[in-house]
């Protein structure tokens, strides 16, 4: 009777007014009172007959988990990148700031703690002044109400659904009441005022408290003093109209609901008049804090792209693409990754040391640990983005396609590595090997055969040394330094082109594109299109004798409820211990001997290959000591047939030819010392003499020495020993170089291969 007195004073002389007054008195009392009353006896009967009619009963709500950022921290826990579909970190109500709780109760629902799923006065005020007309449409809802409604609508999967959860229908806010009553019953008051604080849009793009609070002021929400608070707390009423990035008018609005707050919580005594009067007087404050999401954003964008199609790719995180994407957008997970920032910083420097981000060619590098197989670095000379006119790039440069990378470059020579793998398990010794001329064909079409046993060679085609230069007898260890064409060609013939394959294969190689290898007499000359990764995990394959590990970039997920699931290396053991050893052997020749000697070592045991494709379409440099493994990448992604590594100019420098010591090699050198800084250097095993010394396929003996003497033979470019063997400790010694000045692989050589 009371709210019908005063609504007959407010329609005084309006008839209309008086029946619209009766209509909200009656509807709303009844609501009320069914909802807020208990139903028993005398005039309670009546309120239980309503309650039944409108089956105002309790009913469950379901709460499907808040969509909730996930983060990409580094290997020693800092934040790189992140991923959402709305921005938000749910918090505990005691990670708010007392002030923030009061501001937000006192201006939505001040009796919050007095009344039960509704605020009964509240309602019939507010229906009571919407049925009388005359302006804006009041709410009512309580705090339990609002939280009903952002649930439903946070729920919806579809606009009608959206729609229907917002619609201003009696059938509606009946819904909204009996969920309300189940949320009353199965939360106490604090829950519930966690729940809406954690749910609740604040505008600026800030979903929650947590992360309005560092949008808008730059600090957690434990932080809050009175003027934030009272700032937050009035943004949720109308967060579009708002929003502080919406301009001046925006601002101005959200300021004038500071101050209505500040006002309404001096009335109510949860302020003095002097703190209201001195919150009133500072200026909003707002800081706009970005939100970076999504890898375009992100430090280390080629390593965030590799994480994140980790999980995009992987059934474990869901049957879908779609349920994968979701949850990595939404499902609050804290992704612990392999990126260690020392390592990523020098290869960064090493690359931006050589290559521009104008630069048409992209070098691209990778670091992986051999042991676990876990990614330290990743990295590319390209900016990332969208924007052609920047020359940047959209995609990962260092990885495959099914981790967001492109179709890779031919690997070129670093494929000899595997052909030489392959020769020492069959028992070939350091110091074997035989006469090459200076082109090589197939003796048959049956002389090489893939896998499946179709014959694959083809006596028509010419393979060359470098500049068709002279052959003459070759061992595996100068063959290898001196990466010669002819001589592998040869090898892989002798050893067979499957085995090779097969030896490759357990070192995971694969194309970048995701096709098959192609297995042609010319695999191991390296025609395969491939990524930095991949190459680089093959090489730390060797490095760890033979045991061969997954790539990896992730170490732990933690899920929103803090569940971790950690991610073990897989590992591996493929290939024979004293045989790598023997590879490593050879290889580590390659900076003071064979085609890196330009350019030297790392002041630490390592070993290496170079790699230079036929036409200079891409150059390579892959190398590893026993603790870490690289390899670089250079070529042109416009096409690397059509834009060669011919007369370019990069990095500011000219080059009539890019070999694969020229730039790849010496990023990977430069990398490779600052990364490795403070790590005492590991030696390599010793090779087995008694299993790999000497040779049973040796040189031919040199002709008698004439009384002027001769240098040494032209064909192993080094120091014979008795045998005309090269007396290789792969740590040194001197190695004879070529005075051709024709600006080959230091050696003769240029690596050559069929495209």
């Amino acid at each position: 009777m009371q709210a019908e007195g005063k609504a007959q004073g407010s329609a005084l002389g309006s008839i209309g007014s008086a029946v619209r007054l009766l209509a909200a008195a009656v509807a709303t009392g009844v609501l009320v009172a069914a909802v807020a009353l208990p139903a028993v006896g005398g005039a309670g009967m009546t309120v239980k007959s309503a309650t039944e009619e409108l089956h105002l009963l309790p009913e469950e709500l379901s709460e499907p988990p808040l969509a909730e950022k996930t983060t990409l921290l580094d290997a020693n826990g800092k934040q790189f990148a992140q991923f959402y579909f709305e921005n938000r970190e749910s918090v505990k109500l005691d990670q708010v700031a007392d002030v923030m709780k009061t501001a937000i109760v006192s201006i939505e629902d001040f009796r919050f703690y007095e009344h039960g799923a509704i605020d009964p006065e509240g309602t019939l005020r507010a229906a009571v002044k919407n049925f009388a007309g005359g302006g804006d449409v009041q709410g009512g809802s309580s705090i339990t109400q609002q939280y009903v409604k952002l649930v439903l609508v946070n729920s919806a999967e579809t606009e009608a659904e959206r729609k229907a959860a917002i619609e201003q229908t009696l059938s509606r806010k009946l819904n909204e009441l009996r969920y309300a009553l189940n949320v009353e019953e199965k939360y106490t008051k604090s829950e519930i005022l966690e729940r809406y604080l954690n749910i609740a849009y604040f505008g600026a793009g800030a979903h929650g408290i947590q992360a309005a609070s560092k949008r808008f002021f730059n600090k957690p929400a434990s932080k809050l003093n009175l003027s934030e608070a009272a700032t937050l707390a009035g943004a949720v009423q109308n967060p579009s109209r708002t929003d502080p990035n919406a301009g001046k008018e925006a601002r101005a609005r959200l300021l004038d609901r500071r101050n209505t707050v500040l006002a309404r919580m001096e009335q109510l005594g949860k302020i003095t008049p002097q703190e209201a009067a001195e919150a009133k007087a500072k200026k909003l404050g707002y800081k706009d804090i970005p939100v970076p999401g999504g890898c375009d954003e992100s430090p280390y964008p080629y390593f965030c792209l590799y994480a994140q199609n980790e999980i995009l790719n992987n059934e474990i995180f869901g049957k879908s693409a779609e349920q994968r994407q979701k949850l990595l957008q939404r499902g609050g997970l804290t992704i612990k990754t392999t990126l260690d920032p020392k390592a990523q910083a020098a290869s960064e420097k090493a690359i931006k040391k050589l290559v521009r981000p104008s630069d048409k060619p992209v070098a691209a590098q990778a670091m992986v640990v051999p042991g676990t197989g876990a990614i330290k670095a990743m990295a590319a000379s390209r900016d990332f983005g969208r924007n052609k006119k920047k020359n940047q790039m959209s995609y990962n440069l260092a990885g495959d396609v099914m981790h967001g990378g492109g179709t890779g470059f031919q690997a070129g020579s670093t494929f000899k590595v595997f052909t030489l793998l392959t020769a020492l398990s069959k028992g070939y010794k350091l110091n074997d090997g035989f006469s090459t001329g200076s082109a090589y064909n197939a003796p048959s079409y049956g002389a090489f055969r893939d896998c499946k046993g179709n014959a694959v060679g083809d006596p028509n085609h010419d393979i060359h040394n470098s500049s068709e230069g002279g052959g003459g007898f070759k061992t595996l260890t100068t063959g290898t330094l001196g990466s010669v064409n002819t001589f592998f060609m040869r090898l892989e013939e002798e050893v067979g082109l499957c085995d090779v394959v097969k030896t490759a294969k357990s070192l995971g190689i694969k194309r970048a594109d995701g096709n098959k290898l192609g297995e042609y007499e010319t695999f191991t000359l390296g025609i395969n299109e491939m990524d930095p990764v991949t190459v680089a995990a093959a090489y730390a394959g060797i490095a760890a004798r033979g045991a061969y590990c997954k790539p990896m970039a992730i170490t732990e997920i933690r899920d929103r409820n803090n569940k971790a699931t950690e991610y073990k290396p897989k590992c591996e053991q493929v290939l024979d211990e004293k045989v790598t050893d023997a590879a490593a052997h050879i290889m580590s020749g390659v900076f003071t001997k064979g085609t890196m000697s330009e350019y030297g070592g790392i002041g630490r045991p390592a070993a290496g290959k170079t790699g230079t494709t036929d036409g200079y379409t891409a150059a390579w440099f892959a190398g590893f000591t026993p603790d870490l493994a690289s390899a670089v990448s250079i070529g042109d992604p416009r096409g690397a047939f059509k834009h060669d590594l011919t007369g370019v100019t990069i990095g500011g420098t000219y080059y009539p030819y890019i070999y694969g010591a020229t730039i790849s090699g010496r990023i990977w050198k430069y990398s490779m010392i600052d990364a490795l800084k403070g790590v005492d250097p590991t030696p390599f095993t010793p090779v087995d003499n008694d299993r790999f010394g000497g040779c049973s396929r040796c040189a031919p003996k040199p002709p008698p020495k004439s009384d002027r003497g001769d240098g040494p033979v032209r064909g192993d470019n080094g120091r014979p020993d008795g045998n005309g063997n090269i007396e290789n400790d792969g740590n040194g010694g001197w190695f004879g170089r070529n005075n051709d000045n024709d600006n080959d692989d230091n050696n003769g050589f240029i690596d050559q291969i069929n495209p």
